[in-house]
């Protein structure tokens, strides 16, 4: 008897499913597009490398930035949700967040998606939330790869990756050598845990149920910051920046100062959200969660004292920028001050 013959996808690779995701990548990305056609090759999509014309930018001095990162465990309270739909935009708030803190305008993003087997239902969903972060970033999808891996990723199981690239003006160029004694730092509001620190949840959240509204809170995608702090930059009102990501609020604003100046921070002016409450009422130290969450801060700007009221024309309500410290020439490097209000 003749024995029946290997194939690709008998070993669990299926090319017709992948081919039929890059289709659909194709048609959604069609009105992405449109919006930067005057810089982008059209054909990217299904192309083995992606072009982006950067000669029609009218920058003096330009200078490419450029950034990766991932969402991290978040990936697996998707999945233990069933909710898709905003895990893509963390993986572009991750990246575009880090290139705004240079002042750089985001141009391009590209995904990478590794799966342990292809679901058509479930990829569509984390592809338009890519798809909406990048129209709220104002940049560009150009092309990505999605990998299926069996025996590598059980088959519900996934990971994304982000790589992103943006442009400034060395002159625009955000950088912690200009920060000054008596300036300001500014802390604008997270949307809520963003994309750091889901291990210690994973952990509190063993065998224990919890409501739909603490399941949509945990999952609520990062915020993006691109349009508020480019219209900064422009407007020359910003002196530096910090995401508030790995590591915490004190470590990530300590990297935006000067070796020979003092980050001064006030932790009682902090506004606390009330997911962070819950996350601390499991038990947690608040040297544990000032360092690994941002607890309500996701973004820091440093400025001078006299620009505040102007800063504060190009947030809404919700992400409205607050003081909560400011910067003195000193060997050390941090005083932090006040007790958290919890």
């Amino acid at each position: 008897m003749q024995k029946t013959k290997n194939t690709y996808k008998k070993s669990g690779v299926n090319i017709n499913l992948a081919d039929q995701f890059v289709q659909y990548i194709a048609k959604v990305s069609k009105k992405n597009v449109k919006k930067k056609s005057k810089y982008l090759n059209k054909d990217n999509i299904g192309a083995f490398g992606s072009t982006f014309d950067i000669s029609k930018i009218k920058i003096k001095d330009p200078l490419i930035v450029s950034s990766t990162d991932g969402v991290g465990t978040k990936l697996d309270l998707a999945n233990r949700f069933g909710k898709f739909d905003t895990i893509g935009i963390d993986l572009v708030a991750m990246c575009v967040n880090d290139l705004i803190v240079q002042g750089a305008k985001p141009l391009f993003f590209l995904d990478y998606i590794a799966v342990g087997k292809i679901k058509i239902n479930k990829m569509k969903k984390i592809l338009d939330g890519i798809i909406k972060g990048c129209d709220i970033s104002l940049c560009s999808l150009v092309g990505g790869e999605t990998a299926e891996m069996p025996g590598i990723y059980d088959n519900d199981k996934f990971d994304l990756a982000g790589f992103s690239v943006g442009i400034v003006s060395k002159k625009k160029l955000l950088h912690k050598k200009n920060v000054k004694s008596g300036d300001v730092v500014l802390a604008v509001p997270s949307s809520g845990v963003h994309s750091n620190g889901y291990s210690l949840i994973r952990t509190i959240l063993k065998n224990k149920k919890i409501s739909n509204k603490l399941k949509l809170d945990l999952l609520a995608p990062t915020k993006i910051y691109t349009k508020e702090v480019l219209s900064l930059t422009k407007n020359n009102l910003i002196i530096c920046a910090a995401h508030i990501t790995g590591g915490g609020l004190i470590d990530n604003i300590s990297r935006s100062v000067p070796d020979d100046h003092c980050l001064n921070i006030d932790l009682s002016k902090i506004k606390i959200k009330h997911i962070f409450k819950w996350i601390k009422s499991n038990n947690i130290s608040d040297q544990e969660m000032l360092k690994t969450f941002n607890c309500g801060v996701g973004f820091c700007l440093i400025v001078k004292k006299n620009n505040i009221k102007k800063i504060k024309k190009y947030f809404s309500r919700e992400y409205m920028p607050y003081e909560i410290g400011y910067i003195s020439k000193s060997s050390n490097k941090k005083n932090i001050y006040n007790k958290i209000k919890w």
